[in-house]
């Protein structure tokens, strides 16, 4: 997904009546970005061939009769450069699409929100595919459960849905380093996107494992793939590095063969569409209601002067930052606009359809890592959007040096993502049907038959009430259970890649030489925070103190698996510990309730709570942040609840619980409260 695009000159659209194979034409020329003609025209009259006898032509008519028959089900999915269309076993076909995240929806809702986009109107369904998401570790593969691509591929062509796939290798999607691995940077000087052999034969390993089980999938092999893209958005990337694209390209032609309809996607500014575009790859564009449909698909044309239109990121919505206002967008202005792109003829795929929820660790931001070095003990929290926090300098107790801030998510900007990617979609993040929904099937209803029968109605809520809690350990007090390897010793503290943790959290621990007395810098290097960090300092000194800028060595490392330890059973089958020295941090504390017989989804609010992590069940629901907002409550599916049995809670807190620690059951979620925000809007 982008943000605002601007676009240029739009050629004039023609329709598409006649199939005809592409001209040699539109080469993409990347010094100039003019589009060159290599069309050889027809012979003239008098260089037309002999007119051939009655017996021959009759025997041509026949082997075409006789091949026909041959191949009665073949099946094609092709470009018509001629009439700027798509054709679809040679007629002409035009998609309307919808994106939705396997890797953000619980496998046993994947029925549920397909079948609603189906009823929809849609024709076809987006997917991304996270690499990170389904190689944890080099060579270490997980295509099981929820990770079951080839699963869920298989139901959309059960219900009937086209899928135009995006594999990457880099994905964006406000996930976890843009889908690419972490230990990705376990070689410090690796060049990611480009054409750094060490990125590339990761790429290529991956690829190898991915494709192949792909390509039995496409439309030519008689699945219901009809597109596939290659990377994503790489015209927004730096390097703009052609021969990187041009690998990628050869490796998707040799995995997935000639036939397949290969395109990028990119924003409408000339230096994106300049870096983003390779001859060879069908190159669309992405823009939201705000733009200009004539303009933006000029742009496309700037690129590709001949073939079918297309929006590959049609934004009906927009995702949630922690500390702003939950995003809305107009459902008038959404339909308006997919109304104009689909009167153009245009193929359109509408990002979000369903967004779902980044559970766990998994919502992400693009930027490069950055070195914990924080002093006495630090709690480190690994982001997988990386951003430091501003109120980390703001706080009374610390002082620190002013904060850096190199590289930006979103115009020069940290703005970290919520766990809740309700995207304000037309199917919400728990799956149900909006007013947005309905406005786009009735635009849908003018150009394409709906399919027969009611739109299947919202999941059932229930609100299952409040559940006290109590406190079992403090976070230090647990050491043992969550890193039971013990810690790392090293001189200076490590990173999560130098240490191999991928995600969660990590505890720095040193000790300070001497006592001080007086307030000192707590001090760092320039561009040194990384994601979040929490000090707590011991022998009973006020404040957070450091000594100036003398670098304190001697670091112990704990790695924690906080998530292993809690799907084993942990902390619930453990007796709780008493705070030994009566800290104030982090800590776990536990609960349980039992539901009235039912299973169905529900939203927990956390009332006084500051930040933290929650699991039901052994289930990672993801972060809550309530004091920054706007998310107030955590989506919780009704698949990982129990009937008839306890429903355990585990609660890390990592900035103060409140004196009577409880938690409320909702049957409908709160969003935009926020530090700058009283207003309090339910969904």
């Amino acid at each position: 997904m982008r943000c605002s695009p601007r676009a240029v000159l739009l050629l004039p659209l023609l329709t598409c009546s006649n199939w005809r194979k592409r001209p040699a034409l539109a080469k993409k020329d990347h010094v100039t970005g003019v589009s060159t003609s290599t069309f050889v025209p027809p012979p003239g009259p008098g260089k037309r061939p002999a007119r051939m006898g009655l017996p021959a032509l009759a025997l041509l008519l026949a082997a075409g009769l006789l091949r026909a028959q041959a191949s009665p089900l073949a099946r094609s999915f092709e470009l018509d450069y001629e009439d700027d269309c798509f054709r679809k076993d040679g007629v002409r076909f035009r998609y309307i699409s919808g994106s939705i995240h396997y890797a953000r929806v619980p496998r046993p809702a994947w029925r549920d929100r397909l079948l609603k986009m189906y009823m929809s109107g849609l024709s076809a369904v987006q997917v991304y595919v996270p690499w990170n998401y389904h190689e944890p570790r080099p060579g270490v593969y997980d295509f099981a459960g929820n990770r079951d691509v080839e699963a869920f591929l298989d139901l959309t062509a059960e219900l009937g849905l086209l899928v135009i796939l995006r594999p990457g290798p880099y994905i964006c999607a406000e996930w976890e380093m843009g889908g690419l691995p972490s230990w990705l940077l376990w070689k410090p000087d690796i060049v990611l996107r480009s054409s750094d052999p060490a990125y590339l034969a990761a790429v290529d390993s991956w690829l190898h494992v991915l494709l192949p089980k792909i390509k039995p999938r496409l439309y030519q092999h008689g699945g219901n793939i009809i597109s596939v893209q290659v990377e994503n958005e790489y015209g927004s990337y730096y390097a703009c590095d052609y021969g990187y694209l041009r690998h990628l390209l050869a490796s998707f032609r040799a995995l997935l063969g000639s036939e397949v309809l290969l395109f990028t996607t990119d924003g409408t500014r000339a230096e994106e569409l300049h870096c983003g575009t390779l001859q060879g790859l069908y190159a669309t564009i992405d823009f939201g209601p705000g733009s200009n449909v004539t303009e933006a698909f000029g742009a496309q044309r700037w690129v590709e002067p001949k073939g079918p239109l297309v929006n590959s990121e049609y934004y009906t919505g927009w995702l949630d930052y922690w500390g702003e206002a939950h995003a809305s967008t107009s459902s008038v202005h959404v339909a308006r606009g997919l109304e104009d792109m689909l009167q153009l003829g245009a193929s359109v795929n509408m990002y979000m359809f369903h967004g779902g929820t980044n559970f766990a660790y998994w919502s992400g931001r693009d930027s490069q890592s950055w070195v914990m070095t924080l002093h006495c003990i630090a709690i480190m929290e690994r982001r997988a959007h990386w951003v430091p926090c501003p109120e980390l300098w703001q706080s009374p107790f610390l002082q620190l040096p002013s904060p850096p801030w190199p590289g930006a998510d979103f115009k020069d900007q940290y703005k970290p993502v919520t766990t809740s990617y309700d995207y304000d979609a037309p199917l919400s993040e728990a799956g149900d049907p909006t007013e947005k929904l309905f406005a786009i099937r009735m635009v849908i209803s003018k150009f394409q038959p709906l399919p027969a029968g009611p739109m299947p109605p919202a999941t059932p809520k229930y609100a299952y009430g409040q559940v006290a809690l109590q406190k079992h350990a403090d976070l230090l007090d647990a050491l043992d259970v969550l890193c039971p390897s013990g810690p790392i010793q090293s001189r200076f503290p490590l990173t999560f890649e130098a240490i191999k943790q991928a995600h969660g959290f990590v505890v720095y621990r040193t000790q300070l030489p001497r006592d001080v007395l007086e307030p000192t810098m707590l001090g760092t290097p320039p561009h040194s925070i990384c994601d979040r960090g929490y000090v707590m300092l011991q022998k009973g000194l006020l404040g957070n103190l450091s000594l100036d800028f003398t670098p304190l060595s001697n670091w112990l490392i704990y790695p924690l698996d906080i998530d292993a330890a809690v799907q084993q059973g942990w902390p619930h089958a453990a007796l709780p510990k008493s705070s030994r020295r009566g800290r104030a941090g982090p800590a776990f504390y536990t609960g349980a309730f039992e539901t009235p017989g039912i299973a169905w989804d529900t939203f927990v609010k956390f009332p006084g709570w500051s930040k933290g992590q929650l699991w039901i069940n052994g289930f990672n629901l993801g972060r809550y942040w309530p004091r920054r907002g706007p998310q107030q409550t955590l989506f919780v599916p009704g698949s990982v609840l129990h009937i008839g049995r306890p429903n355990n809670i585990t609660v890390l807190e990592l900035e103060g619980a409140p004196s009577t620690p409880l938690l409320l059951f909702l049957d409908q979620p709160l969003f935009n409260r926020t530090l700058g925000h009283s207003t309090v809007a339910t969904e």
